[in-house]
């Protein structure tokens, strides 16, 4: 194919060709750097999962063994009080002392900033590990995301010194691709969260996602052979029982829209609560994080005692718990979904502020939880306000349309299809509000790293 041409060159001028996007990919380098790719993401996704299955381990030793092991008959519903103040103090020491100040700040939205640097990697996993493990209200998405992208860039460098500067972004965000692979249910949806996030388009698009699909394909082929070796399962989304959902109506699109406002100006109420208190937490780091920490253990607790059910359902990110959501709706009332909504955004909003982790698990819970108490009034069904909560909730916090729509749509297998124009109508209004609802940064947010 030849290059595309430019402008019709003035007399007396040198005619002149625009770049040709796509030279890159007839070169030799870079079927090399597809089978770079393909070679990073099995030990990349070994990593990820060895990751995901650490913090699997920490959680249930923190709030089932170490308990009974303190001479108690179950968790006490105030156990997450002080655990959580803890946890608060390992991350603040670890953001104040270690390089990269733990990694990405999530009350600032998920985007794909480049790769960490070798020395900032222990300080992201483990303020990663200590805020998961905790049972603070964010999921290993963004955690992973960084070091998939930090390892891949270590391991290249450590090969080939030379290697170019657009092979090293393309090789880290293959990384990221395989770290994330079946984290969301399917490689595709974590590579559509990636570019949409990276905010690619157009050819440049194309040459970037094929390496990282490579990747994500042989990290998928990792996750699931080690899930089977070991027996620990694949760490993804999943939903095993979804209600059928009824064919779309005129009333149940005024649902699409009620649910698309309320779900913006909930996200919008927890963002901007979030990026409030991020300034006050960073004056005072180890001091405020504890206390954040004891705060979300607090609303943890009154969730428990108000509603008789354990603490753990305010507490992490909700990735696991959106199955169990959906299949017991129906022993949840309307008033136990509220409560539910509240105490969940209010630790949500915490965790954003001060911990380290990422902020798409509870976006959707919430959204999901929220959409199920809607359906508890008549004129809508269970699954579809499922899925329009999901995905109203996590535009309002994410920014990213399109995955939104895929995450709530997708998730639901066969009935996604039904309940697809419901969703893309409650994205859309809360996608659009939210946008309306941000506020414009000025010089103070900017320096303060603030993102719209």
């Amino acid at each position: 194919m030849s290059a595309t041409p430019g402008p019709t060159a003035a007399p007396g001028r040198t005619a002149t060709t625009a770049p040709d996007p796509l030279a890159l990919v007839r070169t030799r380098g870079y079927a090399v750097l597809l089978v770079m790719a393909a070679l990073l993401g099995i030990p990349i996704s070994a990593v990820a999962f060895g990751f995901l299955a650490l913090v699997s381990e920490l959680q249930s030793l923190t709030y089932t063994d170490l308990p009974r092991g303190l001479g108690f008959h179950g968790t006490p519903s105030w156990w997450p009080i002080p655990l959580l103040a803890v946890t608060g103090l390992l991350v603040a020491l670890s953001i104040r002392y270690l390089p990269g100040e733990g990694g990405h700040k999530p009350a600032e939205g998920l985007a794909a900033k480049g790769a960490p640097s070798s020395a900032e990697l222990p300080g992201i996993a483990i303020a990663a590990l200590a805020s998961l493990a905790g049972g603070v209200v964010l999921g290993p998405e963004a955690p992973l995301i960084a070091l998939g992208g930090g390892l891949a860039v270590f391991a290249v460098r450590a090969v080939k010194r030379d290697i170019q500067p657009n092979a090293i972004a393309v090789l880290a965000a293959a990384g990221s691709f395989a770290a994330i692979s079946t984290l969301l249910g399917s490689p595709l949806l974590g590579a559509f969260l990636l570019m949409e996030a990276a905010g690619l388009g157009g050819v440049m698009m194309g040459v970037v996602l094929v390496p990282g699909l490579l990747a994500a394909g042989v990290g998928a082929l990792i996750f699931t052979g080690l899930g089977s070796w070991t027996g620990l399962g694949t760490y993804s989304l999943t939903l095993h029982h979804v209600p059928h959902a009824d064919r779309p109506d005129i009333v149940a699109f005024g649902w699409a829209l009620a649910v698309g406002v309320a779900a913006a100006l909930t996200g919008a109420g927890v963002r901007r609560a979030a990026l409030f208190l991020q300034t006050r937490v960073e004056r005072q780091r180890i001091v405020a994080t504890v206390l954040s920490g004891a705060l979300v253990g607090v609303i943890a607790l009154v969730y428990a005692e108000w509603t008789g059910n354990k603490a753990s359902g305010v507490l992490y990110s909700g990735q696991s718990a959106l199955g169990p959501l959906l299949a017991g709706q129906a022993k949840q009332t309307a008033g136990a979904l509220v409560v539910l909504v509240i105490c969940k955004a209010l630790a949500y909003s915490l965790s954003l502020s001060s911990f380290r982790g990422g902020p798409v698990f509870p976006s959707m819970f919430v959204g999901a939880a929220g959409g199920l108490a809607v359906a508890h009034l008549p004129g809508l069904d269970t699954t579809s306000g499922f899925a329009m909560g999901l995905g109203a909730m996590c535009v309002a916090m994410l920014k990213l349309p399109m995955t939104a729509v895929l995450l709530a749509t997708l998730l639901l297998g066969a009935e996604g299809l039904t309940v697809m124009p419901l969703v893309i109508v409650a994205v859309v209004v809360s996608y659009v509000l939210s946008l309306r609802l941000t506020p414009v940064p000025g010089p103070a947010q900017d320096r303060a790293g603030s993102t719209p």
